[in-house]
């Protein structure tokens, strides 16, 4: 069966994974790079490794069911279930390993609603959600870290801990909001039990915090402009590479 979406007609590429052509060639270099595109015991691959990235692509980017994305790539249900299980995974975002002295992060939590209860718990959206703890840098903004994901009721400042993502930046300076409070990042000024309202040089600072940390909520309104992020059917670590792989494609489409 013929497919009718293909990654060798170029005006395809863009709607589904945000990318030029010649960036996405040079993300699937990179992938053949890191082995996605390694021969395996067994029977080959009919379909190459471009259609395979562009499926999950769309896959994330569409939200449609394997076995509708399946007759439009002109393949079995089967065959997309193993590409989306083998090469999302490699599509994954690599967190920075080292930054620079005056480098300035962002982070804040962003909820995405999970159908597998068992990452996911009911939160203040009254849906089964996972809290994902996500960094940016300040000036790009690209994203540089993505927590693992915790159960939708954990508070931001605890997920920023337990993902992992405050060991990932070290004692690199980062801004986040209130809700961080004793997390040792900077947050804006709050009032005190009693206080009526912050004075007048507190609000002066909170000004310029409030306008910087709003780049993080932007990246957010992109990164859901893919529909797995806001009802999310995937199982296990699944909702865990969707995020990083979208967040790898949206630096890529940033960094052009």
């Amino acid at each position: 069966m013929a497919g009718v979406i293909t990654a060798s007609q170029p005006s395809w590429i863009g709607p589904f994974t945000g990318l030029s052509p010649r960036c996405f060639g040079k993300l699937v270099t990179a992938l053949r790079r890191e082995g996605a595109d390694t021969v395996r015991r067994g029977r080959p691959w009919s379909s190459l490794l471009e259609d395979h990235v562009l499926l999950i692509a769309a896959y994330w980017r569409t939200n449609l069911t394997l076995r509708q994305l399946a007759r439009l790539f002109g393949i079995s249900k089967c065959a997309a279930d193993r590409i989306v299980n083998r090469l999302a995974p490699l599509l994954a975002l690599r967190p920075r390993r080292r930054f620079r002295k005056d480098s300035v992060l962002i982070v804040d939590g962003t909820l995405v609603p999970t159908r597998e209860h068992a990452v996911a718990e009911q939160s203040k959206n009254y849906r089964y959600s996972t809290n994902h703890p996500v960094g940016i840098d300040a000036d790009t903004p690209l994203v540089v870290v993505v927590g693992r994901p915790l159960p939708g009721n954990r508070n931001d400042g605890r997920a920023w801990e337990l993902s992992g993502a405050k060991a990932a930046v070290g004692n690199t300076t980062v801004i986040a909001d209130g809700g961080y409070r004793g997390t040792g990042l900077v947050i804006p000024h709050r009032r005190e039990p009693g206080q009526a309202q912050l004075p007048a040089w507190k609000e002066e600072h909170n000004r310029p915090h409030r306008k910087v940390r709003a780049r993080v909520e932007h990246t957010f309104a992109r990164m859901k402009s893919w529909k797995i992020l806001r009802d999310c059917r995937l199982k296990g670590d699944g909702v865990h590479h969707a995020m990083l792989g979208i967040a790898r494609l949206h630096n890529l489409a940033l960094a052009g």
